[in-house]
């Protein structure tokens, strides 16, 4: 791992340690005959204990105003998991909700009221499902993106849960705007993999309640960069009440921007899986299943900060003086 010195100029005070080794002739009793003393195994003791931590205590305090330290590194870490971008839609339809679970049992008549009084919110149910997808992902690497007019990077690639699941938190927090890009957010998600080492399994899950007609040069920027990359493709669509299906026959369904969305995607050369949700047990189910096929190895580099050891040497330094303090006490009481 190595060490480093902050400012290397401060261990020229380090000889200072050495003065507690001379001896002093200060405190030197005369004897006229030395073999006439008993022996004294505990001053032997006390005498190289007290010399010891004395020069413990003033190396410490050097080493730490030389800023020993250790320097940031890389570390291989392996594992099973997947690099997973989450790359999640805020627009304002998110806000709108869906069909609760017991809809079935709901008079077809009232259906529309009751979605729009008492149906889960569309992001609130997302987020809670991706909360506790990331939580049982442990080796995984996470980064999180929203978008709607723009694409918006909350967090890099990071294995740290607590800083994915506040990224996640902080979707809900205001609402969403009326427009979304989905072409410039998913070339956006396919850049964050660009230049990063080829490690493992990668996907972008792709979580929103609506579509886009992308032009031909959108379409042909995200097939490359999904081949070069290496990228898997999952849509978790979360289908509004009465909205379109995403493998709808109809004619003229190729109008819709979901389904064109999706025979798009279906055309991709790199892997795609698309789930359609209308209810909260259908994204549950959703996000187990990409859970279950996601398990592959996974290796990846880990950064580790700095660490500066001032510190803990100065307490090593303040520990040592208290010892020396007690330990004059102690000879002075017995002295006196």
């Amino acid at each position: 791992m190595g060490i480093e010195f902050i400012h290397p100029w401060a261990l020229t005070l380090l000889p200072l340690a050495l003065l507690p080794l001379l001896r002093s002739g200060r405190h030197a009793l005369a004897f006229s005959y030395l073999p006439w003393l008993p022996p004294d195994p505990i001053g032997r003791i006390v005498r190289w204990a007290w010399t010891a931590i004395a020069v413990l205590a003033m190396a410490g305090i050097v080493l730490a105003l030389a800023g020993l330290s250790r320097p940031q590194t890389n570390v291989l870490r392996t594992g099973r998991g997947a690099e997973v971008l989450i790359l999640m839609d805020r627009s304002r339809s998110m806000d709108d909700r869906m069909l609760p679970d017991n809809w079935r049992l709901i008079d077809p008549m009232q259906l529309r009221y009751q979605v729009w009084d008492h149906g889960p919110v569309k992001s609130q149910v997302a987020r809670d499902l991706l909360s506790k997808f990331v939580a049982r992902r442990t080796e995984d690497r996470f980064s999180l993106m929203f978008f709607s007019s723009n694409p918006l990077s909350v967090i890099p690639f990071t294995q740290h849960q607590e800083v994915v699941q506040a990224a996640i938190a902080a979707g809900g927090v205001g609402r969403g705007l009326a427009d979304t890009d989905m072409g410039r957010a998913l070339i956006a998600a396919i850049d964050q993999f660009q230049g990063r080492p080829y490690t493992g399994s990668r996907i972008i899950l792709l979580v929103s309640d609506g579509g886009a007609q992308l032009d031909q040069q959108t379409r042909r920027r995200i097939v490359a960069g999904l081949q070069r990359n290496r990228i898997g493709l999952y849509f978790l669509y979360l289908r509004s009440f009465n909205g379109h299906a995403l493998d709808s026959s109809e004619p003229g369904s190729e109008a819709v921007p979901e389904v064109a969305l999706n025979r798009f995607f279906q055309a991709l050369k790199t892997p795609y899986r698309a789930y359609q949700s209308e209810v909260p047990e259908d994204l549950a189910r959703a996000i187990a299943d990409v859970g279950a096929q996601q398990n592959l190895p996974l290796e990846y580099y880990e950064p580790i900060p700095r660490r500066n050891f001032a510190k803990p040497l100065l307490d090593l330094s303040a520990a040592c003086c208290a010892a020396l303090l007690a330990m004059s006490a102690a000879l002075l009481k017995a002295w006196s």
